[in-house]
């Protein structure tokens, strides 16, 4: 391609040395060799080889008709049809520039988004990460808790229940920390008979036993007898 470019401007060389000598020149040669020259200078060469070709082989045409064989009007005609040529390749070529700097911004536009993409994809992943690690911590805190919770011995139970102004036995059997089932205050009025002649009536201040090591089949007895006399 190199040696295409040099030819080409040796040419012209030559032809502007004959043309000194000879006279007249043609119209259009004047117009079509510096054209031909800055066409060469652009990357027509490279980017449109054949096209650049031809416009050289019109040109020299030109030349050779009007240095060999002194024919002006011929070669007026190929140096004006190599003009054309000039004219569309400079306009090509320009073009091709326009183009290859557009694809060249898109590229660079792509790679900064895909770039872009894979931080917002490291970023959300860590985040993931990070919010998994905060998940079982906060879940392995009261899983511990609730062993220690586990290993620590239940608050002990009453054995003693002080009487409450407006209270009655099944009241009292029914509080969380006596039974928690008002059936079995049969138990609690057995163990303090002494205390008790009314199941249904009671004084305040009263201090019960309540019993704790009773058995079940005393528990069922006692809730036949609370459903007896209810």
């Amino acid at each position: 391609m190199r040696g295409t470019c040099r030819q080409a401007v040796c040419i012209l060389l030559l032809g502007a040395a004959l043309a000194a000598c000879s006279a007249p020149v043609p119209t259009w040669r004047n117009k079509t060799a510096p054209l031909v020259e800055e066409v060469g200078r652009h990357d027509a060469p490279v980017l449109f080889s054949q096209e650049y070709r031809s416009l050289l082989e019109t040109f020299e045409h030109g030349e050779a008709l009007y240095h060999v064989r002194e024919d002006d009007k011929g070669a007026d005609l190929y140096y004006q049809l190599a003009f054309q040529k000039a004219v569309m390749l400079l306009s090509e070529v320009q073009q091709a520039r326009q183009r290859l700097a557009a694809e060249k911004q898109q590229q660079i536009a792509e790679l900064a988004a895909k770039a872009e993409e894979e931080q917002l994809m490291r970023s959300a992943a860590e985040a993931e990460m990070r919010l998994r690690q905060r998940h079982s911590s906060g879940s392995a805190e009261p899983a511990s808790s609730a062993q220690k919770k586990s290993k620590e011995s239940p608050p002990p139970q009453p054995t003693t229940y002080t009487v409450r102004r407006g209270e009655t036995l099944p009241q009292i059997s029914a509080r969380t920390e006596i039974y928690n089932d008002s059936t079995l205050w049969p138990i609690i009025y057995r163990a303090n008979r002494d205390q008790i002649r009314d199941p249904k009536r009671l004084w305040p201040g009263q201090v019960f036993v309540i019993p704790r090591n009773f058995s079940r089949d005393e528990a069922v007895e006692a809730r036949r007898y609370s459903n007896k006399n209810n």
